[in-house]
């Protein structure tokens, strides 16, 4: 197996992994709040809160709008959140590759004009 097909198979198993953690695994998260929201109704503050500018959006809340099965909502923003962060990581790293891909390109000519010069320098001169 080469090393191309094993990075590939390692990848999709990552992402079949990611998918089903989001999906399903949500399906058994924990209804409670989270600490802030526990240590501010502790604290007798959590009244005052106020909706974050997001609130409206279409995945607040970790819930897919428009879905009213809590639970189905909350894995298909999983799911999306997953499927998001893949496009945003994979589309920063192709674009990394290909600068540094030019810029290595680039670099290694400088470095070969300066190896010739290194070479024409160590080179002894013929004497007439």
């Amino acid at each position: 197996m080469t090393s191309r097909r094993r990075t590939t198979g390692f990848l999709l198993v990552g992402l079949v992994v990611a998918l089903v953690v989001a999906g399903i695994g949500s399906y058994y998260a924990s209804s409670s709040p989270d600490g802030l929201e526990w240590s501010a109704e502790k604290e007798g503050f959590l009244d005052t809160a106020e909706d974050s500018a997001t609130a409206d959006s279409p995945l607040a809340d970790y819930a897919v709008s428009g879905v009213d099965d809590g639970r189905l909502s909350g894995g298909l923003a999983g799911v999306i959140g997953v499927a998001v962060t893949l496009v945003l990581a994979g589309g920063i790293t192709l674009l990394v590759r290909r600068r540094s891909s030019a810029g290595d390109d680039s670099a290694g000519n400088d470095v070969d004009s300066a190896q010739d010069a290194d070479d024409a320098e160590a080179r002894p001169v013929p004497r007439a």
